[in-house]
């Protein structure tokens, strides 16, 4: 049944209208953000279809293009809304980096480098420049690599440090084939950058391991 043909009370838009969006299930949202089905399936129904194929809300925003586009109903138009709705959230994520404390709010580090870069098919290098209130200054993707290896100059993540005027970093990159533990070659890089940038005094908070699933923190391990 199309859903303009429910009771008023039980469509999507008119709940969250009369309730807030809060009171919508995941697929419920989805439905509001798709407008319309397809063909023998409404958006609610698309909705749900779209939550089990990639297993909840994050992996339908972190889903490649081309696995969107195989589910029966995605056109260019909905991959056009739902990759809009992944860029508004990284860039709202990235606002409230700017205006937090780092260090208090591991959660929007974490969910900022999940949506930045955990979906990536190539290795990428971040640097979170940070203030002495540990505030952002600036995210940069430094390194762009291959799917197995990233090359990191430590001269260069030095000068773009100094250049910020960064007295922090943390660092991140993301390892495509999806195992969350980070190699020896990640150890051995996060202690050739520790050291270098110790020189200059500026301090290395952590670096993460991002995967479509999940983040390894060195500095929750004690790894730095």
């Amino acid at each position: 049944m199309a859903i303009n043909e429910w009771p008023v009370g039980e469509r999507p838009r008119e709940r969250l209208f009369a309730n807030g969006a809060r009171a919508l299930s995941d697929a419920e949202l989805l439905a509001v953000f798709l407008r319309s089905g397809t063909r023998g399936k409404n958006a609610v129904t698309l909705g749900r279809d779209l939550l089990v194929r990639f297993g909840g809300l994050q992996g339908v925003l972190a889903a490649k293009p081309n696995e969107l586009r195989s589910i029966p109903g995605i056109g260019p138009a909905k991959l056009a809304q739902l990759q809009a709705a992944l860029e508004l959230s990284r860039r709202s994520l990235g606002e409230q980096l700017a205006q937090q404390d780092t260090l208090g709010s591991p959660a929007a580090v974490r969910d900022y480098l999940r949506l930045a870069i955990g979906n990536r098919e190539h290795e990428v290098f971040v640097a979170i420049h940070l203030d002495v209130q540990n505030h952002v200054i600036a995210l940069d993707e430094m390194f762009h690599g291959t799917l197995t290896q990233a090359s990191v100059y430590p001269r260069e993540v030095v000068k773009a440090a100094l250049a910020r005027n960064a007295a922090a970093l943390i660092f991140a990159h993301n390892h495509p084939s999806g195992k969350i533990y980070p190699s020896q070659d990640d150890r051995a890089l996060t202690e050739r950058l520790r050291k270098a940038l110790d020189l200059v005094g500026v301090r290395v908070l952590d670096h993460m391991v991002v995967t479509r699933t999940g983040i390894f923190s060195f500095a929750e391990h004690g790894m730095i």
